[in-house]
């Protein structure tokens, strides 16, 4: 194994992106107590998009914005994060996190200025209330969120009738589908489903085989996916490809959720054009505001840190670069301690 040849020497360094890795495989292990191995976190400044799961807005049942939240509810990040991934992740909270892309507080100054041009037209939220996905204390009870979710569903038209949430107004059962192209995050999701039957929600987990996962993705024949928008720190282009109206009708596009909002599209073309970087970071801000009110997705996590370990003969830079952990670059082979290392 890659792990077993890395603590023989066979090679010098490893990044340990997974998280039983970092928290397990190297308890009790003699180089690290003794100094010839480090292992470290180095925290970063990459731009983090959002990822989580994203509703396909095009079915009737996630149209209403309320019932998306109520959704999120269910969701425990922390109770997942502490048992699952070692609490190494951070809760995503904006489509630009890490970064000064990414809103945060309240909107002032040009910021408040664009989004007041649609006032009326967007969440009143954006103007009152500092975005913050649902959380829990992780001990996996979380009645309260439910009862949160409940309220929210209540409020949509949709109550517990013979124990299955349904439509007061169609009679429609809420029952739909995650769709996986990989069996990696069904023990994600696996939780999640059981807080969705507790709201009287019939949620099921389909992996399919990598084809037939992307031509259903491609043609939008899902209701929910596990998703993420990787961004840059100069948006462009991209952007309508990601939230357009023009992207929700065509397919193959990474529109996922069927977003089709004049005032996205508004704020997208001036996000392209911003004539400098204070405008262009304002208006970022403002749909940033706007697609996390709109309760897209629920947000799941990003990595804030570099995690490796590497044999100690390597000398490096007491400040790591912020975008980048500059290996080799700002690395450097150290022969005094390579030859320390290979004395003991």
């Amino acid at each position: 194994m890659a792990i077993e040849a890395f603590k023989t020497g066979e090679y010098d360094y490893r990044l340990l992106s997974d998280s039983k890795e970092w928290a397990t495989d190297y308890e009790d292990f003699a180089p690290i107590a003794e100094g010839r191995m480090v292992k470290v976190q180095i925290p970063h400044q990459l731009i983090r998009g959002m990822s989580g799961f994203a509703f396909n807005t095009r079915r009737d049942k996630f149209k209403d914005s309320k019932v998306r939240q109520a959704l999120a509810y269910a969701y425990d990040f922390e109770w997942t994060n502490k048992n699952l991934f070692y609490g190494l992740l951070t809760r995503s909270n904006s489509y630009w996190g890490n970064s000064d892309l990414g809103s945060s507080g309240l909107p002032t100054g040009q910021e408040l200025e664009i989004l007041e041009v649609y006032r009326g037209r967007i969440p009143d939220e954006v103007f009152t209330t500092t975005y913050a996905p649902p959380a829990t204390n992780g001990s996996g009870q979380l009645r309260q969120n439910l009862r949160t979710a409940k309220k929210l569903l209540q409020e949509a038209g949709w109550t517990v009738v013979d124990g299955k949430l349904t439509h007061a107004g169609t009679g429609e059962v809420m029952r739909f589908e995650f769709l996986l192209g990989s069996s990696s995050y069904e023990r994600v999701l696996s939780p999640l489903v059981q807080n969705l039957e507790r709201l009287g929600i019939e949620a099921t987990i389909r992996t399919v085989d990598a084809a037939q996962y992307q031509n259903r993705v491609q043609d939008f024949d899902f209701d929910i996916i596990v998703a993420s928008w990787r961004q840059t720190l100069s948006p462009g282009n991209e952007q309508r490809n990601f939230w357009s109206s023009t992207a929700a009708r065509s397919a193959g596009s990474r529109n996922y959720v069927g977003i089709a909002d004049p005032v996205i599209d508004e704020l997208i073309e001036r996000q392209i054009a911003a004539p400098d970087r204070p405008t262009q970071v304002a208006i970022t801000h403002a749909l940033d505001r706007i697609l996390l009110w709109n309760h897209y997705v629920i947000p799941d996590s990003h990595s804030r840190s570099y995690r490796l370990a590497y044999w100690n003969k390597f000398g490096r830079m007491p400040k790591p670069a912020p975008n980048g952990l500059g290996f080799p670059d700002t690395w450097w082979w150290d022969a005094e301690k390579a030859a320390r290392l290979e004395s003991k």
